[in-house]
């Protein structure tokens, strides 16, 4: 019973993770919401609650966490685990980590920037920017809907396979934006455009590709010189390539069947991004992602009505659970504590990230954990227990 009310709360919480195999979690145990719930009663945690949500790191479920609190209601930063499992040493509070599906955030703002300056029309379909590469099927596909997932794409094939052995074995692949919208537009849709809402990577790929279109420019080069240089988020970039991290980062590592037959834990730190690009390939660190955040719900990243897309969800429904709509452009809202938090939540292999506020500020929350299942069908335990602790339980 204690293992299903955790698994629900945890789909309660979850703001939209990077599109993945879905696995059957590690580490299902009901421990760490007992700790969460007798921690954090309120919606206005001390930094005592988040202690001891991090304390005692690493466990099963995670090597290392990083948590920044922020706003006006007051602010909070720790730290816990180890930097890695070989030495042991304490976890770098600064490193650079895999933010996964925090990027789309980062694009969504990219797009409405654009938007702003009458580049890109969100009302106008996909296919009139890339007119080579959607389709007649999804001939009415707009840009707005490209954003807020009620699209009706599907998930592209990737040919790796649907177990994290079979994924890490292709970690070094390199996926084509361009391959993999041919191939997810090859399949029928799944659902008229504007009817339902699936949280998928797909969108922000072709929203990607259009930045790029329109700007004649890369859609990375954008993000830094609209996003990046201007906040001075100087430990933040988008990899492209790149399989190692730039920089101090605390190692990732996933559990899986190791080269002896036995199940145990894996580095996965070196691991290409392709596949997620501009869904889903940001590295970056809780101090930047909490500038970031602060930038964008003061107006700063995002100026004037366009704003409000970020906040606007559209009165459709969940396909797979029929709920109501949970995701706007760019982020999701869940209600936490008797208030909204909007925000986003990412996973690559080994990590697991978060950036979360409430619509005024008031209380804001950048977490990187160090998930060693962080494409599971739970959410990770630790990183549950420090949005419970940081913002109190669901509605």
């Amino acid at each position: 019973m204690r293992t299903a009310t955790r698994t629900l709360l945890a789909a309660a919480l979850v703001l939209g993770v990077a599109a993945g195999p879905a696995l059957t979690p590690a580490f299902a145990t009901p421990t760490a919401f007992a700790a969460a719930a007798s921690t954090a009663s309120t919606s206005r945690p001390t930094s005592p609650d988040l202690s001891a949500v991090i304390a005692g790191l690493p466990r099963a479920d995670a090597t290392a966490a990083l948590v920044r609190v922020g706003g006006t209601e007051g602010s909070w930063q720790g730290s816990a685990g180890v930097h890695d499992l070989a030495t042991g040493a304490p976890a770098d509070p600064a490193a650079r980590f895999r933010a996964g599906s925090v990027t789309k955030v980062f694009t969504a703002a990219t797009v409405l920037q654009l938007a702003s300056e009458r580049r890109i029309d969100l009302d106008r379909t996909a296919r009139s920017y890339l007119p080579e590469l959607i389709p007649g099927r999804y001939a009415t596909v707009t840009v707005r809907q490209l954003l807020n997932h009620t699209h009706g794409i599907p998930a592209p094939e990737l040919a790796v396979g649907d177990t994290v052995e079979e994924w890490y074995a292709h970690r070094l692949d390199v996926h084509r934006p361009e391959d993999m919208v041919r191939s997810a537009t090859a399949k029928p849709r799944e659902f008229r455009p504007g009817t339902k809402q699936h949280y998928l990577n797909i969108g922000y790929t072709i929203a990607g590709l259009i930045v790029e279109r329109v700007t004649g420019d890369s859609y990375e080069h954008q993000v830094e010189r609209r996003i990046l240089r201007p906040l001075g988020l100087r430990d933040t970039y988008l990899p492209g390539e790149a399989a190692e991290l730039v920089g101090p980062y605390n190692h990732g590592y996933q559990t899986m069947r190791l080269d002896d037959g036995t199940t145990g834990l894996r580095d996965v730190s070196v691991w290409r991004a392709t596949d997620g690009w501009a869904a889903g390939d940001l590295v970056s660190t809780t101090s930047d992602l909490e500038r970031f955040t602060r930038a964008l719900f003061a107006g700063r990243v995002v100026r004037g009505p366009l704003l409000e897309e970020m906040f606007a969800l559209p009165k459709v429904a969940d396909l797979k659970s029929g709920d109501p709509a949970a995701y706007s452009s760019g982020l999701s809202m869940k209600r936490l504590g008797g208030r909204e938090v909007w925000g986003k939540t990412g996973g690559r292999w080994g990590y697991n990230a978060a950036i979360a506020s409430t619509r005024d500020g008031a209380r804001t929350l950048v977490y990187s954990v160090n998930s060693t299942d962080a494409k599971g069908q739970d959410m990770n335990p630790t990183a549950l227990n420090v949005m419970v602790a940081a913002y109190g339980l669901p509605d």
